[in-house]
């Protein structure tokens, strides 16, 4: 089952450096979407994978 996790970004580059490393990481692009109105990157993935996509949000500060 996928789940859907959310990160605020501040400017446009911490979100595109975030989106490089989810794709580096395996993430498809269909999943992951960045909503540049709200300033979130939001990715669905499965369950399993929240740990890795929180570190990977962690590691950008995301929050």
């Amino acid at each position: 089952m996928n789940k859907t996790l959310n990160g605020s970004y501040k400017d446009h580059d911490q979100a595109k450096n975030t989106w490089d490393d989810l794709i580096a990481t395996g993430i498809p692009r269909d999943n992951i979407f960045i909503d540049e109105e709200a300033k979130v990157v939001k990715v669905s993935v499965p369950a399993e994978t929240e740990r890795e996509i929180l570190e990977i949000f962690e590691r950008h500060q995301l929050h």
